[in-house]
């Protein structure tokens, strides 16, 4: 599982086509949430302005072409799925992997954010795998969703992997790649924390009075 969070070695390992796949994944398939996107994207941007020994990328405007589509692919495939299975695809119980929690933070999210979810979700880490399947299971209109995917995955897919390339070109940043990718998961992670901690607060406020 450590290697699969590392994306340095994801990189190593799978080049491009792991980057795509995983960001696919990511937007879209209910396996995909314990990925790394946004570390993946950053270093992705970051290998791209060169001048890390070993390890290779495609150019920069590559990335930038190519990222966004597999992000919106990935959308449209989570769209379709949540909408042919429906609710069921999240009545299942709690496994290694999958947490009722997750979609409570998706639903949490809708809840607050209505359609502007799809777009605000890809910078949340879970809440961006399960909004998409929720969004279909809800069946959001396909257009609205369709507008919101495709500025997501500019913004996000796009605009990490820039703010990755132009700081690549930094020598602290660019000598130290692993402590850097270390820190972008760490920084990724707090959005997720956030959310546990007002759930948690949330059903403890709401067990005391009926204690």
């Amino acid at each position: 599982m450590g290697s699969l969070l590392d994306p340095t070695h994801l990189i190593n390992t799978f080049g491009l086509i792991g980057v795509l796949a995983i960001v696919f994944a990511e937007c879209g398939l209910l396996i995909g949430f314990f990925l790394p996107g946004d570390s993946l994207l950053f270093t992705a941007g970051l290998l791209s302005a060169g001048g890390v020994a070993g390890i290779t990328i495609a150019p920069l405007w590559v990335l930038l072409v190519l990222i966004p589509i597999a992000a919106l692919a990935g959308n449209l495939v989570g769209y379709w799925i949540g909408y042919r299975a429906g609710p069921a695809v999240f009545n299942k119980p709690d496994s290694r992997l999958f947490k009722a929690e997750y979609v409570e933070k998706a639903h949490g999210f809708f809840e607050r954010y209505g359609a502007r979810t799809i777009l605000l979700a890809r910078f949340v880490p879970i809440v961006r795998t399960f909004a998409t399947v929720m969004a279909g299971a809800s069946k959001m209109n396909l257009r609205v969703y369709a507008l919101y995917s495709v500025l997501g995955a500019v913004l996000w897919g796009a605009g990490v992997t820039v703010l990755g390339h132009w700081l690549g070109r930094v020598d602290v940043i660019k000598n130290n790649i692993e402590l850097i990718a270390l820190l972008i998961v760490a920084v990724s992670l707090v959005p997720v924390a956030i959310e546990f901690l007002r759930a948690r607060r949330k059903r403890g406020s709401a067990t005391r009075p009926a204690a």
